[in-house]
């Protein structure tokens, strides 16, 4: 699993010591250190931040019309998620973190050195660049694996098929994966900001970022102050592509951003279905 540690390049108390996000840095450090440097820390952010993105989405759906505001962005209205399904994909989200995501990282415990946390807190500037790096390269390696999935048949059925049962995503199916997928996408999650060498604090926030994106691709509402709608150039695809993407599974591959689907020439606008 994530492999949090890097040593500090700089001196303890040089002048980085003194930016916006070292009196919080310094109270992760003394306040909660025994979690903050526990290989399973990573995993608790990751699970509560799906719980916490999912919730409000899966409360949207179940009262459906009854909050006609916010009904009226849904993309498929007539294809009502129901709590069976929820509970389904919850599930198998839990499932796969209880019996592979853990046991990975118990084992990893055994093989990675032991982490030890920088002195010093990034900059703001420096958590901006390294989260948009790594979603710059997770989006290459998601898009690649994504399509070559897509175009074998066997790839695509003992792989990547679990996660398309539902032609109208819902947050909860975000992590409806099977083991195979769940462990590649977990790999490049743990390994890029490594390879990178990010912070600490910048794995964290991108974890949680990334989270977050990968549940608003899923939620099947086409919100307004959504981030594909708040970022310009329509550079974020959102819950548009990628509902679109459930309803015509030969388009829109890329996780995130929409550039590679425009060069390759795979990227498709939605077209909502109304009732």
């Amino acid at each position: 699993m994530l492999n949090i540690s890097r040593l500090s390049l700089s001196p303890p108390h040089s002048w980085a010591s003194y930016h916006l996000l070292q009196p919080l840095w310094d109270h992760l450090l003394h306040h909660h250190m025994s979690l903050v440097s526990s290989p399973f820390f990573p995993v608790i952010l990751a699970f509560s931040s799906y719980i916490f993105f999912s919730f409000p989405f899966a409360v949207l759906d179940l009262l459906g019309e009854r909050l006609p505001l916010f009904h009226k962005y849904k993309i498929q209205p007539e294809k009502r998620p129901t709590l069976g399904m929820m509970a389904k994909s919850f599930m198998t989200c839990l499932y796969n973190h209880v019996f592979f995501v853990l046991p990975a990282v118990i084992i990893g415990m055994f093989i990675l050195p032991t982490p030890t946390l920088p002195q010093d807190a990034p900059t703001l500037y420096q958590v901006f660049t390294e989260g948009l790096a790594v979603l710059l390269l997770f989006d290459t390696q998601y898009f690649i694996w994504h399509f070559l999935h897509h175009k074998n048949p066997q790839l695509y059925r003992w792989v990547h098929a679990v996660h398309h049962e539902y032609k109208a995503p819902f947050s909860w199916s975000t992590e409806q994966l099977s083991i195979p997928e769940l462990m590649t996408v977990g790999f490049w999650s743990n390994l890029d900001p490594i390879l990178l060498k990010c912070h600490p604090l910048s794995t964290w926030c991108i974890t949680v970022l990334s989270i977050g994106m990968s549940v608003e691709d899923h939620i099947g509402y086409d919100l307004p102050w959504t981030l594909n709608h708040l970022v310009p150039f329509g550079l974020l695809g959102g819950a548009p592509a990628h509902d679109m993407h459930h309803q015509k599974p030969s388009s829109n591959y890329a996780p995130f951003f929409s550039h590679w689907d425009r060069i390759f020439g795979t990227a498709v606008s939605l077209k909502k279905n109304n009732v």
